[in-house]
Formats: C-alpha cells, structure tokens, sequence
C-alpha cells in the first residue's frame, strides 16, 4: 500500500511539474512535429491573405476572388496539391527505407503520354473503338498503370537485385523516361483526351456537387468518430493507458470541424457564368435575374488523393508490409537477420511508387486535357520536398503519410501563392529550393534532440 501510495505521488509531482501547454499536448497525445506544421501552413497562407489583398487594395477580411484565400483559390490550390501529394504518399516509403526516387516526374510524364496515345490514336485507330466509348478511359487508365508497375518493378529489381545505389538509378531513370515521353509522339502534344477521363482533373463537370459534398462530409465524420471509439476500446482491451475522455472529444471536434469547413469552402465556390448559362439552355433550366448559383463541392482528384493516402496509411500502418518497410529503415541489418526478406520488400516498394505516379499522371493530364512533354517536370523535387516537409526522415525508419500530404499542401501554398503574387519562376524555384534546406536543417536539429 505504501508503495502505491508513493507512485501515485510521484505520478502527480511530475505532472505538476508540466506546464499546461504539455499537459495538454500530452492528453490529446497530439504529434509536435505535425502541429508545428499546420502552425506553418496557417502562418504562409495568413501572409499570402494580407499581401495579395493589399496589391488590389481590398480588405483582406473580404477574401476577394483574386485573393489567397478566397473559395475560387483554395479550390484550385486543392486540384493542384492532389497529384503531388498522390506521388508523396509512396514517397515516404521510399526514404523510410533510406532510398530516394529522382525519376518520378519523368515517369509520371512518359506514362501520361503513354496514355494520352492511348486515348486517341491506339484504342481509336488501331482497336476500331469509337470516340465516346465507355471503355477508352478505363483501357487508357489501366494501360497506365501497368506501365507505371513495369517501371518502378524494372528500377526496384536493379535497386534491390543488382544493388546500384537508387540515387544513380533513379537518376537515370530521370533522364531515360523524359526521353521516351518525347519519343513516344516525336515531341507533339496529344489533345483532347476522352470525356470521361477528363473527369479526373477536376473541373465544373469534374466534381461532385454540394450534395454529395455534404454527405461525403458527414459519412467522413462518422468514420472519424468510429475509430476514435474503436481506438480507445482497443487500448481498454490490451490495458494500454487511455487519453482523457475530453481529449477523445476534442480530436474528433476539431477534425470534423476542419472537414465540415473545408466542404463549406468547396461549396462556396461556384461555376463560371458562361458553363452555368450553357447547362441551363442543354437542361431546359430558367436563369433567375440574380444568376443560377451551381456549386462545385469537392473535386474528383482531391478524393482520389484522399482515397490514396487512406490506403497508404492502411498499408504503413496496419499491415506486415508496412512494418517490414520501417523495420528495413530503422536497421537493415538487424531486419536482414530476422528473416525479412529485403530485397522483395524494397522492389515492391518502387512498384508502388511507380502506380502512384501513374496515378500522378493520369490526374495531371486530365487537368490539362493533353498529354504533353513538359508533363511532370520537377514534380520529383516537390514530392521529395513535401515528404521530407512532412516529417519524412531521410535518415530512414519515420514518416508519416499524412505528413507528407500536408507537406504537399504548403509547398503548393507557397508555389500556388508565388503565382498569384506574379512572382518570377527563376525566385519561385530559389524559395522552393530554400524551403527543402531549412526542411532538412530542422529534420536533423529535431533528430539530435531525441
């Protein structure tokens, strides 16, 4: 009894010697790292907010449409984020196990052409299906990504089978797959691409409404609260300490809150006039005198980059894979010597870099609706940046998919809000190059104080 006693004291004396900013952080078991980064995003898209309404002279409370922040722009910079922060998500993997991939713009542009080809001239000219039929984007899409899995397989094997170190593989395959995209069409641009396939980039047509916007919201939020009580009761089942009922209540509060806000936001932002005039006469719709309110509610590339980066925290998480992945990053020697099978694992990981970047692609070219040559040019240096931004370790062994998502998010910001501010592409490249320093500078301080 009086050693209880004596624990229990101890127990209070440490957590009155907390101040209250770490009790809390430590209730709500909320990630440092994670936080300090959204603290970021907000503080860049504060300043993006002031500057752009103070170069048109406007309140910068009135979140104008030539604004930062206004519905029109956050819309956009989402469609924008979605196929980086697509191709980020395997990125993590990748540096997870202290490997890097140089070539995933290149093989997002030589696979978007390989579509775009695809689409227009082999299913059309040489298969004889017509223009409008149903299975020209699903042929074009699955075509894509088994070429984008024949590439990352065809670079793993050599990684992991041959052992050449990835950065020199990688790096050629940077140049080797940029080449094939100007081969594949002899430099010419492929437009326009299928309909339906368009539909991936987003768009007016390319979104899914305010009503199935709200629902998406509300299922999304049933789901949150699902696995908050499905977390806690399996730490009551194996007896692990559990957060604060108010902490529990906070967490899915404020998630739900940042989903339900964000649909608000989608469904804010309208259709242009012309496109809302032009579906009104096709459906025999009567314009009021005010004009015809359509909202676009959220895009179909960003539910793909949300339906990615569900599956890849599934995978980094809950699977033997995952756990393969980090304990090869962590040590691979001592994950050699328990029996996993290294080499396997570090193939599968660029074959799944190499889906996502056809995944990449396909999004990327719907937005366009072409396929051109200059299709992912420097995406690699994004990605890399967003996961590295994220709290990707390139020591190997941490990161987190979420993470690097958000990581996508602020490098758009900056680059997305550079544009708004016509700011010259050359200082635009030295701000994302500077960014991607300090990302790392502040990786290896935070490494050093654990």
């Amino acid at each position: 009894m009086t050693d209880t006693a004596t624990k229990s004291s101890a127990d209070l004396a440490r957590a009155s010697e907390l101040g209250g900013v770490a009790r809390f952080l430590k209730a709500t078991e909320i990630d440092t790292r994670m936080l300090g980064m959204i603290g970021a995003l907000l503080i860049i898209w504060i300043g993006l907010q002031v500057i752009s309404s103070a170069r048109i002279g406007v309140n910068p409370f009135d979140f104008d449409s030539r604004t930062f922040l206004s519905a029109r722009n956050l819309w956009n910079l989402s469609v924008q984020t979605s196929s980086v922060a697509i191709m980020a998500t395997g990125m993590v993997l990748v540096i997870v196990m202290r490997n890097i991939d140089l070539s995933v713009g290149s093989v997002e542009g030589v696979v978007g052409m390989i579509m775009g080809f695809a689409q227009v001239h082999f299913l059309v000219r040489v298969v004889g299906l017509e223009l409008g039929n149903p299975w020209i984007w699903v042929l074009a899409l699955a075509i894509g990504l088994a070429i984008g899995l024949l590439i990352g397989g065809f670079q793993g094997f050599i990684i992991a089978y041959m052992d050449v170190p990835a950065f020199i593989v990688t790096l050629g395959g940077l140049l080797v797959w940029r080449g094939a995209a100007w081969w594949i069409t002899s430099g010419q641009t492929i437009a326009p691409l299928d309909a339906t396939f368009q539909l991936m980039g987003g768009g007016p047509q390319g979104s899914i409404g305010a009503r199935w916007s709200w629902i998406a919201a509300i299922v999304a939020c049933g789901a949150v609260v699902l696995m908050l009580l499905q977390a806690r009761r399996q730490r009551k089942r194996f007896r692990f300490p559990l957060r604060p009922v108010w902490a529990e209540v906070l967490r899915g509060a404020v998630t739900c809150g940042i989903i339900l806000g964000a649909v608000g936001i989608a469904n804010s932002y309208p259709w242009p006039t012309g496109i809302v005039r032009r579906y009104a006469e096709q459906n025999g719709i009567a314009v009021p005198e005010g004009g015809l309110f359509i909202a676009h509610g959220i895009a179909i590339p960003v539910l793909i980059a949300i339906a990615v980066g569900i599956v890849m925290t599934f995978v980094t998480n809950r699977t033997r894979f995952g756990r393969y992945v980090f304990a090869i990053g962590g040590n691979p020697e001592a994950a050699n010597l328990a029996g996993i099978k290294t080499r396997w694992v570090t193939m599968k990981v660029f074959m799944i870099m190499g889906v996502l970047a056809a995944i990449s692609a396909a999004v990327s070219s719907a937005r366009l609706n072409s396929a051109t040559n200059s299709l992912g040019t420097l995406d690699e240096l994004l990605v890399i940046a967003a996961a590295v931004i994220g709290g990707t370790s390139l020591a190997g062994g941490s990161g987190t998919v979420i993470g690097a998502m958000l990581g996508a998010l602020l490098m758009q910001s900056l680059q997305s809000g550079m544009v708004l501010l016509g700011v010259d592409s050359p200082l635009q490249s030295i701000v994302v190059g500077a960014v991607l320093v300090i990302a790392v500078w502040l990786d290896t301080v935070y490494r050093k104080r654990v």
